[in-house]
Protein backbone atom coordinates (compact mmCIF):
# COMPACT_ATOMS: atom_id res chain seq x y z
CA UNK A 1 0.00 0.00 0.00
CA UNK A 2 1.51 3.73 -1.15
CA UNK A 3 1.44 6.55 1.17
CA UNK A 4 -1.36 8.79 0.06
CA UNK A 5 0.99 11.57 1.14
CA UNK A 6 1.13 13.63 4.13
CA UNK A 7 -0.59 16.84 5.33
CA UNK A 8 0.18 19.53 8.13
CA UNK A 9 -1.15 17.31 10.71
CA UNK A 10 1.10 14.63 9.75
CA UNK A 11 4.16 14.04 12.09
CA UNK A 12 5.62 10.74 10.80
CA UNK A 13 5.09 9.28 7.66
CA UNK A 14 6.63 6.07 6.36
CA UNK A 15 6.91 5.41 2.70
CA UNK A 16 7.76 2.41 1.09
CA UNK A 17 9.94 1.28 3.65
CA UNK A 18 11.35 -2.44 2.76
CA UNK A 19 13.29 -4.46 5.51
CA UNK A 20 15.83 -7.72 4.83
CA UNK A 21 17.22 -10.15 6.51
CA UNK A 22 20.10 -12.59 5.48
CA UNK A 23 20.38 -16.03 7.19
CA UNK A 24 22.64 -18.87 5.97
CA UNK A 25 23.62 -17.02 2.51
CA UNK A 26 19.77 -16.26 1.84
CA UNK A 27 17.93 -13.18 2.15
CA UNK A 28 14.50 -12.98 3.60
CA UNK A 29 12.10 -10.03 3.04
CA UNK A 30 10.73 -9.58 6.51
CA UNK A 31 8.71 -6.04 5.91
CA UNK A 32 7.55 -5.57 2.11
CA UNK A 33 6.82 -1.91 0.98
CA UNK A 34 4.97 -0.70 3.95
CA UNK A 35 3.67 3.09 4.29
CA UNK A 36 1.36 4.92 6.44
CA UNK A 37 1.32 8.46 8.42
CA UNK A 38 1.09 9.27 11.73
CA UNK A 39 -1.34 12.12 13.07
CA UNK A 40 -0.01 14.69 15.60
CA UNK A 41 -1.38 14.22 18.77
CA UNK A 42 -3.33 10.61 17.41
CA UNK A 43 -3.28 7.16 18.22
CA UNK A 44 -2.64 4.95 15.69
CA UNK A 45 -3.02 0.87 16.06
CA UNK A 46 -0.11 -1.97 14.51
CA UNK A 47 -1.83 -5.25 14.66
CA UNK A 48 -0.70 -8.69 13.85
CA UNK A 49 1.08 -11.99 14.76
CA UNK A 50 4.63 -12.86 15.73
CA UNK A 51 6.56 -12.42 12.68
CA UNK A 52 4.36 -9.96 10.64
CA UNK A 53 6.66 -7.18 10.81
CA UNK A 54 4.88 -4.95 13.04
CA UNK A 55 7.53 -5.10 15.72
CA UNK A 56 10.52 -4.53 13.12
CA UNK A 57 8.99 -1.55 11.61
CA UNK A 58 8.88 0.38 14.86
CA UNK A 59 12.43 -0.61 15.32
CA UNK A 60 13.42 0.62 12.01
CA UNK A 61 11.85 4.19 13.01
CA UNK A 62 14.26 4.19 16.01
CA UNK A 63 17.12 3.23 14.24
CA UNK A 64 17.34 -0.17 15.76
CA UNK A 65 17.34 -2.79 12.92
CA UNK A 66 19.38 -5.66 14.57
CA UNK A 67 22.85 -5.73 12.62
CA UNK A 68 24.73 -7.08 10.40
CA UNK A 69 22.23 -9.31 9.51
CA UNK A 70 19.24 -6.63 9.07
CA UNK A 71 19.08 -4.61 5.98
CA UNK A 72 16.70 -1.55 4.91
CA UNK A 73 16.21 -1.93 1.06
CA UNK A 74 13.97 0.59 0.19
CA UNK A 75 12.03 3.52 1.99
CA UNK A 76 11.73 6.52 3.36
CA UNK A 77 11.26 7.55 7.58
CA UNK A 78 10.13 11.02 7.39
CA UNK A 79 9.96 12.99 10.84
CA UNK A 80 8.19 16.66 10.37
CA UNK A 81 9.15 18.07 13.63
CA UNK A 82 7.48 20.86 15.06
CA UNK A 83 9.99 23.19 13.89
CA UNK A 84 9.04 22.32 10.27
CA UNK A 85 12.19 20.32 9.68
CA UNK A 86 11.79 17.31 7.47
CA UNK A 87 14.27 14.78 8.84
CA UNK A 88 14.33 11.50 7.13
CA UNK A 89 15.70 8.83 9.99
CA UNK A 90 16.93 6.39 7.49
CA UNK A 91 19.53 8.75 6.35
CA UNK A 92 21.21 9.64 9.71
CA UNK A 93 24.38 8.97 11.24
CA UNK A 94 24.15 6.26 14.19
CA UNK A 95 25.66 9.44 16.34
CA UNK A 96 23.02 11.73 15.38
CA UNK A 97 20.29 9.13 15.18
CA UNK A 98 20.60 9.55 19.66
CA UNK A 99 19.72 12.57 19.61
CA UNK A 100 16.51 11.89 18.52
CA UNK A 101 16.07 8.12 19.80
CA UNK A 102 14.80 8.57 23.09
CA UNK A 103 14.33 12.86 23.23
CA UNK A 104 11.78 13.14 20.74
CA UNK A 105 11.16 9.49 19.62
CA UNK A 106 10.63 7.16 22.48
CA UNK A 107 10.01 3.16 22.77
CA UNK A 108 8.07 1.09 25.76
CA UNK A 109 9.20 -2.16 24.66
CA UNK A 110 7.35 -5.41 25.40
CA UNK A 111 8.89 -6.98 27.96
CA UNK A 112 9.96 -4.94 30.99
CA UNK A 113 11.66 -7.47 32.64
CA UNK A 114 14.12 -8.12 29.76
CA UNK A 115 14.57 -4.14 29.09
CA UNK A 116 15.25 -3.05 32.47
CA UNK A 117 18.71 -3.55 33.14
CA UNK A 118 18.61 -5.90 36.54
CA UNK A 119 21.64 -4.73 37.98
CA UNK A 120 20.31 -1.15 38.23
CA UNK A 121 17.73 0.59 40.56
CA UNK A 122 15.19 1.89 38.73
CA UNK A 123 15.27 5.20 39.41
CA UNK A 124 18.95 5.52 38.04
CA UNK A 125 18.07 3.98 35.19
CA UNK A 126 15.26 6.75 34.47
CA UNK A 127 17.84 9.41 35.63
CA UNK A 128 20.46 8.24 33.00
CA UNK A 129 17.96 8.86 29.94
CA UNK A 130 17.24 12.22 31.21
CA UNK A 131 21.60 13.09 31.43
CA UNK A 132 21.66 11.82 27.89
CA UNK A 133 19.83 14.18 26.58
CA UNK A 134 19.10 17.12 28.99
CA UNK A 135 21.72 19.76 30.66
CA UNK A 136 20.70 19.15 33.68
CA UNK A 137 22.52 18.22 37.41
CA UNK A 138 22.33 14.84 39.05
CA UNK A 139 19.78 16.60 41.58
CA UNK A 140 17.66 17.73 38.69
CA UNK A 141 16.92 14.55 36.99
CA UNK A 142 16.27 12.93 40.57
CA UNK A 143 13.63 15.41 41.51
CA UNK A 144 11.78 14.74 37.32
CA UNK A 145 12.21 11.32 37.82
CA UNK A 146 10.38 10.97 41.17
CA UNK A 147 8.12 13.60 39.21
CA UNK A 148 7.53 10.82 36.46
CA UNK A 149 6.94 8.06 38.72
CA UNK A 150 4.33 9.85 40.45
CA UNK A 151 2.91 10.75 37.22
CA UNK A 152 2.66 7.12 36.14
CA UNK A 153 1.09 6.20 38.96
CA UNK A 154 3.42 4.44 40.72
CA UNK A 155 1.91 3.59 44.22
CA UNK A 156 5.14 4.34 46.11
CA UNK A 157 7.82 6.99 44.07
CA UNK A 158 10.63 6.29 46.63
CA UNK A 159 10.71 2.88 47.12
CA UNK A 160 10.05 2.73 43.35
CA UNK A 161 13.02 4.62 42.75
CA UNK A 162 15.13 2.82 44.89
CA UNK A 163 13.70 -0.37 44.23
CA UNK A 164 15.61 -2.72 41.37
CA UNK A 165 13.88 -4.16 38.83
CA UNK A 166 13.23 -7.99 40.44
CA UNK A 167 11.85 -6.21 43.41
CA UNK A 168 8.25 -4.68 41.77
CA UNK A 169 5.58 -6.23 39.87
CA UNK A 170 5.32 -6.55 36.29
CA UNK A 171 2.75 -3.60 36.11
CA UNK A 172 5.77 -1.23 37.71
CA UNK A 173 7.58 -2.32 36.35
CA UNK A 174 5.84 -1.23 33.13
CA UNK A 175 5.04 2.18 34.77
CA UNK A 176 9.19 2.67 35.21
CA UNK A 177 9.53 1.70 31.50
CA UNK A 178 6.33 4.55 30.58
CA UNK A 179 8.25 7.10 32.85
CA UNK A 180 11.81 6.08 31.12
CA UNK A 181 10.12 6.67 27.26
CA UNK A 182 8.51 10.24 28.87
CA UNK A 183 11.71 11.35 30.64
CA UNK A 184 12.43 14.12 27.76
CA UNK A 185 8.99 14.86 26.57
CA UNK A 186 8.77 13.00 23.18
CA UNK A 187 6.98 14.25 20.40
CA UNK A 188 6.07 10.44 19.38
CA UNK A 189 6.15 7.25 21.56
CA UNK A 190 5.57 4.19 20.07
CA UNK A 191 4.60 1.47 22.36
CA UNK A 192 5.35 -2.38 21.49
CA UNK A 193 2.82 -4.84 23.21
CA UNK A 194 3.56 -2.87 26.11
CA UNK A 195 0.41 -5.11 28.45
CA UNK A 196 1.02 -8.36 26.30
CA UNK A 197 2.57 -9.91 29.80
CA UNK A 198 0.06 -8.64 32.30
CA UNK A 199 -3.03 -9.67 34.31
CA UNK A 200 -6.57 -7.96 32.36
CA UNK A 201 -6.74 -6.04 35.45
CA UNK A 202 -3.47 -4.41 35.15
CA UNK A 203 -3.34 -4.09 31.55
CA UNK A 204 -6.58 -2.05 31.59
CA UNK A 205 -4.63 0.90 34.01
CA UNK A 206 -1.46 0.60 31.63
CA UNK A 207 -3.95 1.66 28.86
CA UNK A 208 -5.93 3.89 30.85
CA UNK A 209 -2.70 5.53 31.90
CA UNK A 210 -1.39 5.86 28.50
CA UNK A 211 -4.60 7.45 27.06
CA UNK A 212 -4.24 9.97 29.93
CA UNK A 213 -0.79 10.82 29.42
CA UNK A 214 -1.60 10.62 25.72
CA UNK A 215 -4.38 13.23 25.85
CA UNK A 216 -2.10 15.45 28.56
CA UNK A 217 1.38 15.68 26.73
CA UNK A 218 -0.24 15.67 23.24
CA UNK A 219 1.59 12.63 22.19
CA UNK A 220 1.47 10.86 18.54
CA UNK A 221 1.13 7.60 19.88
CA UNK A 222 2.12 4.57 18.04
CA UNK A 223 0.70 1.38 19.28
CA UNK A 224 1.64 -2.24 18.74
CA UNK A 225 -0.59 -5.28 19.92
CA UNK A 226 -1.38 -8.76 18.66
CA UNK A 227 -4.87 -8.15 19.83
CA UNK A 228 -7.29 -6.06 17.83
CA UNK A 229 -9.95 -5.89 20.88
CA UNK A 230 -6.72 -4.35 23.08
CA UNK A 231 -6.09 -1.95 20.31
CA UNK A 232 -9.44 -0.81 20.42
CA UNK A 233 -9.34 0.35 23.74
CA UNK A 234 -7.10 3.07 22.79
CA UNK A 235 -6.68 3.26 18.73
CA UNK A 236 -8.87 5.47 16.72
CA UNK A 237 -6.81 3.94 13.11
CA UNK A 238 -5.55 0.57 12.76
CA UNK A 239 -3.56 -0.88 10.11
CA UNK A 240 -3.60 -4.96 10.28
CA UNK A 241 0.21 -6.26 8.79
CA UNK A 242 0.70 -9.92 7.88
CA UNK A 243 3.88 -11.18 6.72
CA UNK A 244 5.13 -7.82 6.72
CA UNK A 245 2.45 -6.32 4.68
CA UNK A 246 -0.35 -4.48 5.48
CA UNK A 247 -3.16 -5.64 4.04
CA UNK A 248 -6.00 -3.72 5.70
CA UNK A 249 -6.02 -0.21 7.12
CA UNK A 250 -8.84 2.31 8.50
CA UNK A 251 -10.92 3.32 11.35
CA UNK A 252 -10.98 0.88 14.28
CA UNK A 253 -15.00 0.66 14.00
CA UNK A 254 -14.43 -0.04 9.95
CA UNK A 255 -12.08 -2.89 10.74
CA UNK A 256 -14.33 -4.25 13.47
CA UNK A 257 -17.54 -4.36 11.70
CA UNK A 258 -16.77 -4.62 8.23
CA UNK A 259 -13.19 -6.98 8.15
CA UNK A 260 -12.64 -7.44 4.18
CA UNK A 261 -8.81 -9.62 4.56
CA UNK A 262 -9.44 -13.22 5.64
CA UNK A 263 -6.35 -12.87 7.81
CA UNK A 264 -8.50 -9.67 9.75
CA UNK A 265 -11.74 -12.26 9.83
CA UNK A 266 -9.54 -14.14 11.25
CA UNK A 267 -7.57 -12.09 13.85
CA UNK A 268 -11.47 -11.20 14.73
CA UNK A 269 -12.82 -14.94 15.30
CA UNK A 270 -9.68 -16.15 17.44
CA UNK A 271 -10.58 -15.09 20.73
CA UNK A 272 -13.06 -16.78 22.94
CA UNK A 273 -16.31 -14.71 22.71
CA UNK A 274 -17.85 -12.95 25.33
CA UNK A 275 -21.10 -14.20 24.67
CA UNK A 276 -21.69 -18.15 23.95
CA UNK A 277 -19.53 -20.85 23.99
CA UNK A 278 -18.76 -22.08 20.67
CA UNK A 279 -18.03 -26.29 20.04
CA UNK A 280 -14.78 -25.33 18.03
CA UNK A 281 -11.84 -22.04 18.20
CA UNK A 282 -11.80 -20.49 15.09
CA UNK A 283 -8.40 -20.16 13.76
CA UNK A 284 -6.53 -17.81 10.93
CA UNK A 285 -5.29 -20.65 8.86
CA UNK A 286 -8.77 -21.61 8.68
CA UNK A 287 -10.00 -18.44 6.97
CA UNK A 288 -6.56 -18.00 5.19
CA UNK A 289 -7.07 -21.43 3.95
CA UNK A 290 -10.96 -21.10 3.12
CA UNK A 291 -12.12 -23.78 5.19
CA UNK A 292 -13.63 -22.31 8.25
CA UNK A 293 -16.83 -21.85 8.54
CA UNK A 294 -17.85 -18.26 9.35
CA UNK A 295 -21.05 -18.80 11.03
CA UNK A 296 -20.41 -20.15 15.17
CA UNK A 297 -21.86 -23.01 16.09
CA UNK A 298 -22.26 -23.16 20.16
CA UNK A 299 -22.68 -25.71 22.67
CA UNK A 300 -26.10 -26.72 23.14
CA UNK A 301 -26.99 -25.76 26.85
CA UNK A 302 -29.31 -28.61 27.08
CA UNK A 303 -26.71 -31.32 26.44
CA UNK A 304 -24.04 -29.60 28.58
CA UNK A 305 -26.17 -29.98 31.48
CA UNK A 306 -26.64 -33.80 30.97
CA UNK A 307 -22.68 -33.71 30.64
CA UNK A 308 -22.31 -32.39 33.49
CA UNK A 309 -24.94 -34.85 35.29
CA UNK A 310 -22.82 -37.75 34.20
CA UNK A 311 -19.55 -35.98 34.77
CA UNK A 312 -20.18 -34.93 39.24
CA UNK A 313 -21.68 -38.46 39.70
CA UNK A 314 -18.31 -40.28 39.94
CA UNK A 315 -16.29 -39.90 42.62
CA UNK A 316 -13.35 -37.21 42.62
CA UNK A 317 -10.02 -38.07 40.72
CA UNK A 318 -8.80 -35.34 42.74
CA UNK A 319 -9.23 -33.58 46.27
CA UNK A 320 -7.36 -30.90 48.22
CA UNK A 321 -8.32 -30.65 52.10
CA UNK A 322 -7.31 -26.97 53.47
CA UNK A 323 -3.94 -26.78 51.84
CA UNK A 324 -1.62 -24.04 53.11
CA UNK A 325 1.64 -22.86 51.70
CA UNK A 326 3.99 -20.29 53.06
CA UNK A 327 6.99 -18.80 51.59
CA UNK A 328 9.81 -17.33 54.08
CA UNK A 329 10.73 -14.12 52.77
CA UNK A 330 12.91 -12.98 55.73
CA UNK A 331 15.61 -15.11 57.81
CA UNK A 332 17.73 -15.08 61.01
CA UNK A 333 21.63 -15.14 60.46
CA UNK A 334 21.05 -18.96 61.70
CA UNK A 335 18.14 -19.42 59.04
CA UNK A 336 15.44 -19.55 61.45
CA UNK A 337 12.27 -18.16 59.77
CA UNK A 338 11.77 -14.28 60.66
CA UNK A 339 9.34 -13.64 58.02
CA UNK A 340 6.55 -15.23 56.30
CA UNK A 341 4.25 -14.70 52.78
CA UNK A 342 0.87 -17.37 53.51
CA UNK A 343 0.37 -17.74 49.30
CA UNK A 344 -2.36 -20.23 49.79
CA UNK A 345 -4.75 -19.95 52.47
CA UNK A 346 -6.68 -22.93 53.35
CA UNK A 347 -8.15 -24.51 49.96
CA UNK A 348 -10.22 -26.80 49.61
CA UNK A 349 -11.70 -28.25 46.23
CA UNK A 350 -12.60 -30.96 44.21
CA UNK A 351 -11.78 -32.40 40.78
CA UNK A 352 -13.94 -34.86 38.80
CA UNK A 353 -12.84 -37.52 36.16
CA UNK A 354 -13.23 -36.27 32.47
CA UNK A 355 -13.53 -31.92 34.09
CA UNK A 356 -11.80 -29.38 33.04
CA UNK A 357 -11.90 -26.79 36.36
CA UNK A 358 -10.46 -23.44 35.88
CA UNK A 359 -8.74 -21.66 37.99
CA UNK A 360 -8.08 -17.79 37.41
CA UNK A 361 -6.62 -14.78 39.55
CA UNK A 362 -3.91 -12.37 39.02
CA UNK A 363 -0.69 -12.93 39.10
CA UNK A 364 0.37 -13.40 42.91
CA UNK A 365 -2.75 -14.56 43.65
CA UNK A 366 -1.49 -17.73 44.70
CA UNK A 367 -2.80 -20.24 41.71
CA UNK A 368 0.58 -21.44 40.23
CA UNK A 369 1.56 -22.17 43.93
CA UNK A 370 -1.76 -23.82 44.56
CA UNK A 371 -0.84 -26.05 41.37
CA UNK A 372 2.75 -26.98 41.60
CA UNK A 373 1.97 -27.71 45.43
CA UNK A 374 -0.85 -30.39 44.47
CA UNK A 375 2.17 -31.66 42.77
CA UNK A 376 4.51 -31.18 45.41
CA UNK A 377 6.89 -29.53 43.13
CA UNK A 378 6.55 -27.49 46.69
CA UNK A 379 5.52 -28.56 49.79
CA UNK A 380 3.00 -27.66 52.06
CA UNK A 381 2.64 -26.62 55.84
CA UNK A 382 -0.81 -28.31 56.46
CA UNK A 383 -3.37 -29.93 54.51
CA UNK A 384 -3.52 -32.83 52.30
CA UNK A 385 -3.78 -33.58 48.20
CA UNK A 386 -6.26 -36.72 47.76
CA UNK A 387 -5.54 -38.83 44.73
CA UNK A 388 -7.61 -41.41 43.95
CA UNK A 389 -8.46 -42.02 47.22
CA UNK A 390 -4.53 -41.98 48.14
CA UNK A 391 -2.98 -39.47 49.86
CA UNK A 392 -0.29 -37.53 48.25
CA UNK A 393 1.70 -35.75 50.94
CA UNK A 394 2.18 -39.04 52.62
CA UNK A 395 4.08 -40.48 49.89
CA UNK A 396 7.73 -41.27 49.94
CA UNK A 397 9.97 -40.35 46.97
CA UNK A 398 9.73 -43.54 45.35
CA UNK A 399 5.98 -43.59 45.91
CA UNK A 400 6.06 -39.91 44.92
CA UNK A 401 7.64 -40.25 41.66
CA UNK A 402 5.34 -43.08 40.46
CA UNK A 403 2.32 -40.65 41.10
CA UNK A 404 4.15 -38.37 38.79
CA UNK A 405 3.28 -40.26 35.96
CA UNK A 406 -0.03 -40.15 36.53
CA UNK A 407 -0.52 -36.01 37.23
CA UNK A 408 2.00 -34.08 34.96
CA UNK A 409 2.14 -30.31 34.18
CA UNK A 410 2.44 -28.05 31.16
CA UNK A 411 4.39 -24.65 32.52
CA UNK A 412 3.47 -21.00 31.11
CA UNK A 413 6.52 -20.33 29.62
CA UNK A 414 7.79 -23.26 27.22
CA UNK A 415 10.78 -21.83 26.43
CA UNK A 416 12.31 -21.55 30.04
CA UNK A 417 10.77 -25.04 30.57
CA UNK A 418 12.87 -26.87 27.42
CA UNK A 419 16.47 -27.15 27.91
CA UNK A 420 18.30 -25.65 25.52
CA UNK A 421 20.95 -27.95 25.16
CA UNK A 422 19.36 -30.82 23.81
CA UNK A 423 17.12 -31.86 21.33
CA UNK A 424 13.12 -31.70 21.39
CA UNK A 425 12.76 -35.50 20.72
CA UNK A 426 14.66 -36.12 24.06
CA UNK A 427 13.57 -33.99 25.74
CA UNK A 428 9.86 -35.70 25.06
CA UNK A 429 11.99 -39.20 25.44
CA UNK A 430 13.50 -38.17 28.97
CA UNK A 431 10.64 -39.25 31.34
CA UNK A 432 10.23 -42.26 29.23
CA UNK A 433 13.77 -43.95 30.32
CA UNK A 434 13.30 -42.09 33.92
CA UNK A 435 9.71 -43.83 34.19
CA UNK A 436 10.88 -47.11 32.17
CA UNK A 437 7.92 -46.93 29.77
CA UNK A 438 7.26 -48.05 26.19
CA UNK A 439 9.85 -50.97 26.38
CA UNK A 440 13.48 -50.16 24.74
CA UNK A 441 14.97 -47.14 22.91
CA UNK A 442 13.54 -47.78 19.17
CA UNK A 443 9.79 -48.14 20.72
CA UNK A 444 10.57 -45.16 23.01
CA UNK A 445 11.40 -43.24 19.28
CA UNK A 446 8.61 -44.54 17.68
CA UNK A 447 6.30 -42.88 20.62
CA UNK A 448 7.81 -39.51 20.33
CA UNK A 449 7.44 -39.28 16.85
CA UNK A 450 3.59 -40.56 17.44
CA UNK A 451 3.05 -37.79 19.86
CA UNK A 452 4.94 -34.95 17.62
CA UNK A 453 2.46 -35.84 14.88
CA UNK A 454 -0.69 -36.01 17.36
CA UNK A 455 0.24 -32.32 19.16
CA UNK A 456 0.31 -30.82 14.90
CA UNK A 457 3.94 -31.27 14.48
CA UNK A 458 5.99 -33.60 12.12
CA UNK A 459 8.29 -36.92 13.30
CA UNK A 460 11.59 -34.96 11.66
CA UNK A 461 11.53 -32.17 14.48
CA UNK A 462 12.86 -34.98 16.32
CA UNK A 463 16.78 -33.80 16.18
CA UNK A 464 15.99 -30.08 16.30
CA UNK A 465 16.57 -27.62 19.06
CA UNK A 466 13.67 -25.72 20.95
CA UNK A 467 15.15 -22.25 19.65
CA UNK A 468 14.20 -23.52 16.08
CA UNK A 469 10.59 -23.68 16.96
CA UNK A 470 7.79 -20.45 17.14
CA UNK A 471 6.27 -20.16 20.68
CA UNK A 472 3.36 -22.01 19.29
CA UNK A 473 5.45 -25.03 17.96
CA UNK A 474 7.08 -25.25 21.86
CA UNK A 475 4.09 -25.03 24.00
CA UNK A 476 3.11 -28.30 21.72
CA UNK A 477 6.50 -29.86 22.32
CA UNK A 478 6.07 -29.44 25.87
CA UNK A 479 2.31 -31.07 25.52
CA UNK A 480 4.18 -33.75 23.78
CA UNK A 481 6.42 -34.05 26.65
CA UNK A 482 3.78 -34.09 29.34
CA UNK A 483 1.53 -36.91 27.24
CA UNK A 484 4.99 -38.93 27.02
CA UNK A 485 4.31 -41.00 30.17
CA UNK A 486 0.47 -41.04 29.44
CA UNK A 487 -1.16 -39.18 32.49
CA UNK A 488 -4.72 -38.60 33.66
CA UNK A 489 -4.19 -35.70 35.29
CA UNK A 490 -2.61 -32.51 33.96
CA UNK A 491 -1.72 -28.74 35.28
CA UNK A 492 -2.18 -26.19 32.50
CA UNK A 493 -0.34 -23.38 34.25
CA UNK A 494 -0.72 -20.38 32.31
CA UNK A 495 -0.40 -22.57 29.07
CA UNK A 496 -1.61 -20.43 26.56
CA UNK A 497 -0.79 -16.66 28.32
CA UNK A 498 2.46 -16.22 26.01
CA UNK A 499 0.88 -17.10 22.81
CA UNK A 500 -0.37 -15.06 19.89
CA UNK A 501 -4.69 -15.38 20.08
CA UNK A 502 -4.50 -17.20 16.77
CA UNK A 503 -1.89 -19.40 18.48
CA UNK A 504 -3.64 -19.39 21.66
CA UNK A 505 -7.32 -20.84 19.89
CA UNK A 506 -4.93 -23.67 18.20
CA UNK A 507 -3.64 -24.64 21.73
CA UNK A 508 -6.83 -24.84 22.92
CA UNK A 509 -8.69 -26.48 20.27
CA UNK A 510 -5.64 -29.04 20.94
CA UNK A 511 -5.90 -29.01 24.53
CA UNK A 512 -10.05 -30.31 24.24
CA UNK A 513 -9.09 -32.79 21.10
CA UNK A 514 -6.30 -34.53 23.45
CA UNK A 515 -8.63 -34.49 26.64
CA UNK A 516 -11.34 -36.02 24.57
CA UNK A 517 -8.86 -38.52 23.02
CA UNK A 518 -7.12 -39.83 26.00
CA UNK A 519 -9.99 -39.11 28.43
CA UNK A 520 -8.02 -36.45 30.28
CA UNK A 521 -8.51 -34.18 33.43
CA UNK A 522 -7.44 -30.60 33.72
CA UNK A 523 -7.00 -27.66 36.03
CA UNK A 524 -7.19 -25.21 34.12
CA UNK A 525 -5.01 -22.00 35.01
CA UNK A 526 -4.87 -18.54 33.57
CA UNK A 527 -5.11 -15.24 34.18
CA UNK A 528 -7.35 -14.61 31.32
CA UNK A 529 -11.43 -15.13 32.21
CA UNK A 530 -12.96 -15.24 29.24
CA UNK A 531 -10.16 -18.27 28.14
CA UNK A 532 -10.80 -19.94 31.73
CA UNK A 533 -14.17 -19.79 30.68
CA UNK A 534 -14.40 -20.94 27.49
CA UNK A 535 -12.40 -24.28 28.56
CA UNK A 536 -13.91 -24.75 31.78
CA UNK A 537 -16.88 -27.24 33.44
CA UNK A 538 -16.09 -25.39 36.61
CA UNK A 539 -13.89 -22.60 37.24
CA UNK A 540 -12.67 -21.17 41.04
CA UNK A 541 -11.67 -17.09 41.43
CA UNK A 542 -8.73 -17.10 43.53
CA UNK A 543 -7.26 -13.90 45.31
CA UNK A 544 -4.82 -13.28 47.57
CA UNK A 545 -4.29 -16.93 48.09
CA UNK A 546 -7.66 -17.75 48.99
CA UNK A 547 -10.98 -19.34 46.47
CA UNK A 548 -13.08 -16.01 46.24
CA UNK A 549 -16.08 -18.01 44.54
CA UNK A 550 -16.40 -21.39 42.40
CA UNK A 551 -19.28 -22.73 40.48
CA UNK A 552 -20.43 -23.68 36.56
CA UNK A 553 -18.13 -21.85 34.63
CA UNK A 554 -20.65 -19.92 32.65
CA UNK A 555 -22.67 -19.14 35.61
CA UNK A 556 -19.93 -17.79 37.57
CA UNK A 557 -19.14 -15.83 34.28
CA UNK A 558 -22.92 -14.33 33.66
CA UNK A 559 -23.44 -14.09 37.14
CA UNK A 560 -20.79 -13.61 39.23
CA UNK A 561 -21.03 -13.64 42.75
CA UNK A 562 -17.93 -11.81 44.60
CA UNK A 563 -16.59 -8.03 43.16
CA UNK A 564 -13.37 -9.20 42.35
CA UNK A 565 -14.79 -11.40 40.08
CA UNK A 566 -16.64 -8.52 38.41
CA UNK A 567 -13.40 -6.75 38.82
CA UNK A 568 -11.83 -9.04 36.39
CA UNK A 569 -14.80 -9.45 34.17
CA UNK A 570 -15.01 -5.68 33.40
CA UNK A 571 -11.11 -5.56 32.55
CA UNK A 572 -12.09 -7.45 29.68
CA UNK A 573 -10.79 -5.93 26.40
CA UNK A 574 -14.42 -5.66 24.71
CA UNK A 575 -13.76 -3.79 21.23
CA UNK A 576 -15.78 -2.02 19.39
CA UNK A 577 -19.35 -2.75 20.88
Amino acid sequence: MKSTGSSENTILTLNDLSISFSHEGEEHVAVNHVSFNLERGSTLGIVGESGSGKSLTSLAIIGLIPKPNGKINTGSIIFHTSEGENINLLQLPEKEMRHWRGKRIAMIFQEPMTSLNPAYRCGKQVMENILEHENVSRSEARTRTLDLFREVLLPDPELAFRAYPHQISGGQKQRVMIAMALACNPDILIADEPTTALDVTVQKTILELLRTLQKKHNISLIFISHNLDVIAEIAANVLVMYKGEIVEKGPIELIFNHPQHPYTKGLLACRPPLGKRPVRMKTIAGFLNGTVNERDIFINQSERIQLHAKLYAAEPILKTEGINTVFTTKSSIIGKPVKQFKAVKNVSFAVYPGETLGLVGESGCGKTTLGRTILRLIEPISGNTIYKNVQVNDMNSNDLRNLRKKLQIIFQDPYSSLNPRITVGEAIIEPMRVHKLHGNENSRKAKVSELLLKVGLEASHYGRYPHEFSGGQRQRICIARALAVEPEFIICDESVSALDVSVQAQVLNLLNDLKKEFGLTYLFISHDLSVVRYMSDRLMVMKNGEIQEMGEADEVYTNPQSEYTRILLDAIPKGVV
